[in-house]
Formats: structure tokens, C-alpha cells, sequence
């Protein structure tokens, strides 16, 4: 149990370099999935592009929304962006900085499927094989236009009938498949001297404005899990009372069947305190509404005048 809760803390404590370990997680898992993945385009001018593309951007969304769920600074952003003003007033550079921080994170693993789709070329040929040029290829010459379709269509099954002994689906399939790479490389390259510059220019930005928004948001996560340790801390406390209450009413009963409870000095003394006063369901209801509707200033000071 011990080992869990050292886990646990660990986690907690290092948030953020255990939401940089998922990501590449994602991001490999992203890979390993498309690699085992069984493309088959139907070869089909109505459906051709819609599989293709379907394949290309819908698992991207699927990974980016897993990136979403899986960064729980994405409810803490959210709670921050929606609580009411009341004594602490909203920054709205911290919560630009968790945007950014979670959008960054959550996008690795959808421009990884991306670009190794790219790269492949298979998505691409199947999507945009029916919109070629016939006429850029001598073996679709004497072809009606109909059969043109068709044959376009079914460039990606090289094992169809029609296309087994077409010379030309090999240039179309290796003209779209170079298409493909180029772009994907592309992408690829515009996304490293992106990273670069972003990289090597933010020293030229206000860092005091960087630092603080880091700061702070990072004190938003920590005040956030503080805050779920001592409820629940409270919780286990405040049950631990009722329980006591409830076999304390029921103590003649109890002493009828031999059974021992524990004295009054023999309970931990320690309890009242860690309770702050808070005993009955009203009080805990009240406290939970003021810290969502009224979160006190961040000032140390007044606490301790208080």
C-alpha cells in the first residue's frame, strides 16, 4: 500500500513530465496502430475518398480527444476559465498558458498518425486516385469515360482483374504516392523550424509575464489536488465520527452481545482539530459552495492576521 501511495504522490508531483510520458505514449501507440492496421480501399469512385480521408483525420480526432481526457489540467483549466469572480480575481494569461500548454500535448500523437499516413502514401492513393487526369496517363487512351472511373477507382487494388494488366496504375499509384511524401515531409519540416524558432526566439518575448503564468498555473494544479487531499481527508474523519456516534447509541445493545468499544480518552484527540469545526452535512455544503463561488485571495497574510 505504501508502494501505491509513493506512485501516487509521484504522479502528483511530477504532473507535468508524467503528461509528457503519455503523450509519447500516445504518440508511439498512434504509430503501432496504424502499422498493424488492415487498409483496404473498396475501389469504389463513390467511396474511395470518403474511406481515405476517413482514415486519415478520424482517428487523429479519436487520439487528440484521448489527449484531452488523459491531461487532467484540462478540467483544472476549465474550472479556472468558468468559476466565478468572487475575492480572487481571473488571469486570463494563466489560462491562455494551460490552453496552450494542453493543446500542445494533446496534438502530438493526431500530426504523428498524420504524418505517417503521409508518409505511407496508401490514404492519399485511395482518396484522390478517381480524381486524376486520364489524359496524363497512356493507358487510360480509347477508354470511355465511364470505364475511365472505374479504372481510376480501383488503381489501389492491384490485384483487381481490370488493373492486373494496366500499365499506367503503377504511374498513378507512384504519382500520388510521391504527392503523399512530399507533403508529408513537408509537414514534417515546417513543424521542426516551427519548434525551432518558438524555441529559440522566446528568450526575445517578456519572460516575467512567461514565468508567472507558468507559476500560477502551476499553483492552480497543486491548490487543486491539496484541496481533494483534505476533503477527503475531512471525509475519512468525518465518517470515522459518524460511525462512533452510531455505535455509541448503540452501546447497550452492543454491550448485550460482548462486544468492546473503545473508551472516550482512548480516541484520538487529534480528530476534533483536523475536523476545524466542520461537523454536521450543512456546514460541509456551505464550505464546498464558498470555495467554488468565493475562493479566497491569494495573500497569505490576511490568513495569518486572521
Amino acid at each position: 500500500m505504501d508502494r501505491f501511495r509513493m506512485i501516487f504522490q509521484y504522479f502528483q508531483s511530477n504532473s507535468e513530465s508524467v503528461m509528457n510520458g503519455i503523450c509519447g505514449l500516445l504518440a508511439l501507440a498512434s504509430v503501432k496502430m496504424y502499422t498493424c492496421f488492415d487498409f483496404s480501399c473498396p475501389c469504389l469512385p463513390q467511396y474511395n475518398m470518403v474511406y481515405g480521408l476517413g482514415i486519415m483525420f478520424i482517428p487523429p480526432i479519436i487520439l487528440f480527444l484521448c489527449g484531452l481526457i488523459l491531461n487532467r489540467q484540462s478540467l483544472v483549466m476549465l474550472d479556472e476559465w468558468r468559476r466565478p469572480q468572487g475575492h480572487r480575481k481571473k488571469d486570463l494569461a494563466v489560462v491562455r498558458y494551460m490552453c496552450s500548454s494542453i493543446m500542445q500535448r494533446a496534438m502530438v500523437a493526431p500530426v504523428v498518425w498524420i504524418i505517417v499516413t503521409l508518409l505511407d502514401g496508401k490514404c492519399l492513393i485511395c482518396a484522390f486516385s478517381g480524381s486524376m487526369d486520364p489524359e496524363k496517363f497512356a493507358g487510360f487512351a480509347n477508354v470511355t469515360p465511364a470505364q475511365v472511373e472505374q479504372l481510376l477507382a480501383k488503381v489501389p487494388c492491384k490485384d483487381d482483374e481490370l488493373m492486373r494488366n494496366n500499365t499506367s496504375r503503377k504511374a498513378v499509384s507512384r504519382y500520388l504516392r510521391c504527392w503523399s511524401q512530399a507533403l508529408g515531409w513537408s509537414i514534417l519540416l515546417i513543424l521542426i523550424v516551427a519548434a525551432f524558432l518558438a524555441r529559440w526566439l522566446r528568450p526575445c518575448f517578456n519572460q516575467a509575464t512567461l514565468l508567472q503564468a507558468r507559476h500560477w498555473s502551476n499553483y492552480i494544479d497543486i491548490e487543486q489536488k491539496i484541496f481533494e487531499e483534505t476533503c477527503c481527508e475531512h471525509s475519512r474523519l468525518f465518517a470515522h465520527k459518524c460511525i462512533l456516534h452510531f455505535f455509541e447509541s448503540m452501546r447497550q445493545e452492543i454491550k448485550l452481545h460482548n462486544f468492546n468499544l473503545p473508551g472516550e480518552g482512548e480516541r484520538d484527540e487529534g480528530e476534533e482539530d483536523l475536523l476545524r469545526g466542520i461537523t454536521d452535512q450543512d456546514q460541509v455544503n456551505k464550505l464546498l459552495k464558498t470555495w467554488y463561488y468565493d475562493k479566497p485571495p491569494l495573500d497569505v497574510n490576511q490568513a495569518t492576521q486572521r
